[in-house]
Formats: structure tokens, C-alpha cells, sequence
């Protein structure tokens, strides 16, 4: 069986970067197995491995619970948002170039988090969310801070259509002089999504300019629906 490094380094990321510069949104397949899946969940009851926890209805986020990891990271999810990272740094360096902006990622993740130290962002901001009927997001970017990733990802820990019905993940991209369009996407347990953290480049008649876009869940009908975040910059709180 191939380890979660191994499925990465064969995702295919010449169709991931397309995806990405063309949609701002790419899903690579079957990254986690059911057990790493299970040992997420179950996880979640552990209070110990975890800095913050947020209600969200107490800040009008929408009706869910989710929990910061502390550092250290879970190794599973170290080992992801590490080996992810050197992919996304080309995609996201073509990206400030084409868009004319004064910014480029450094290749390796160690050296990205060591900017966001310099900026006082040192809190991780890996996330596990749960939401159950009648829970969902709303529509948001997760930036934290002055320096931050304009890639993020996500892992779907349940079935959706057996575990829980509704619960889609929504995009928005907000088209310049016109009215937003809405991506509504249905991973399957164990995949991974991912997708700009703010905005991406888009090509117009004088050149790149920014589509914004902001993502949120959908309501969940029935069930329970969990997922990992993985952000790749840190926080200042």
C-alpha cells in the first residue's frame, strides 16, 4: 500500500495546476485511507491535542463547532501539509508574477512558517471541523494575518450521500461588473480538496487581473460531516 507521500508525489500535478489556474480548484483522489479517516474522528474527542475551540454561531459563522491543532501537528497531518507544499509554491510564485505583485513563496514549508514568525504569526491554524443537522458555513477566506498562502486545502473524513446528506462545499467567484458564480463540490471520504485562499489570476482583455473567491458548507441535512483544514500559513492569534 502506498503511503500518503507516495499518493501525493503521484497526484499528477501537471492537471493540478492546470485545475488550479484554470478554476482555482483541484481534487486529487483517495489520499486518505478509512482508517486514517476513523483516527481523525475519533481524535476529535481528544482535548489535549488542541489550542482553541470555536462555536460558530457565538460569532455568526454559520451553525458548527471546529478545533485548532496545537503544535506539534498529528504526524499524518504534518506529513501532508509539508510534502503539499513544495507542489503549490510554483503555482502560487506563477500567480504573484503574472498579477505583477512584489511577493514570492519560499519553496519549502519550513522556510514559509519561518515569514510568518518574522510577521508574529506563530499559532497553527490547521482546523477540524464538525457540523450536524441543519449545521453549515458561511462564506469566508482564511487569511489571519498579513502574510498568508493563496492556496489551502481540505480532507473529507466522511461519505457524503451515507454518513450525511447536504453539506456540499460551495465556492464563489466573483466576477468583475457581474453577479458572483457558485461551485458546489462533493468530495468523497478520503479526498482531498484543493483551492485558492483568496483570489486567483484570471486573463481579461488588458492582461491578469484578481478573481476573488471565498468558500463556505452548505447545510447539513442529516448526519455528521467532518473535515480537516490544512492552512499553510500560521496566526497571529
Amino acid at each position: 500500500m502506498k503511503t500518503v507521500e507516495e499518493k501525493i508525489a503521484a497526484a499528477g500535478w501537471q492537471r493540478v495546476t492546470e485545475n488550479m489556474n484554470d478554476q482555482g480548484y483541484a481534487v486529487l483522489e483517495n489520499l486518505l485511507t478509512a482508517e486514517d479517516c476513523a483516527g481523525l474522528i475519533s481524535s476529535y474527542q481528544n482535548p489535549d491535542g488542541y489550542r482553541k475551540t470555536v462555536v460558530m454561531e457565538r460569532y455568526r459563522f454559520g451553525i458548527g463547532e471546529y478545533k485548532y491543532f496545537n503544535y506539534p501537528l498529528p504526524a499524518l497531518i504534518q506529513s501532508i501539509r509539508t510534502t503539499v507544499y513544495p507542489y503549490l509554491a510554483p503555482i502560487a510564485n506563477t500567480w504573484m508574477k503574472v498579477l505583477q505583485l512584489d511577493n514570492q513563496y519560499p519553496l519549502l514549508h519550513e522556510e514559509f512558517l519561518t515569514k510568518c514568525e518574522a510577521q508574529q504569526q506563530t499559532k497553527a491554524t490547521v482546523l477540524i471541523l464538525k457540523y450536524g443537522q441543519g449545521g453549515y458555513n458561511t462564506l469566508h477566506q482564511d487569511l489571519y494575518g498579513d502574510v498568508y498562502f493563496p492556496i489551502q486545502l481540505v480532507l473529507f473524513l466522511n461519505e457524503p450521500g451515507e454518513d450525511y446528506e447536504g453539506g456540499e462545499f460551495v465556492l464563489t467567484q466573483q466576477n468583475p461588473r457581474a453577479q458572483s458564480k457558485a461551485i458546489v463540490l462533493k468530495p468523497r471520504k478520503g479526498d482531498m480538496l484543493l483551492f485558492t485562499t483568496n483570489f486567483r489570476p484570471a486573463k481579461g482583455s488588458k492582461g491578469y487581473y484578481q478573481m476573488k473567491m471565498k468558500h463556505g458548507i452548505s447545510e447539513v441535512q442529516s448526519g455528521e460531516r467532518y473535515a480537516v483544514g490544512i492552512i499553510f500559513h500560521d496566526a497571529l492569534t
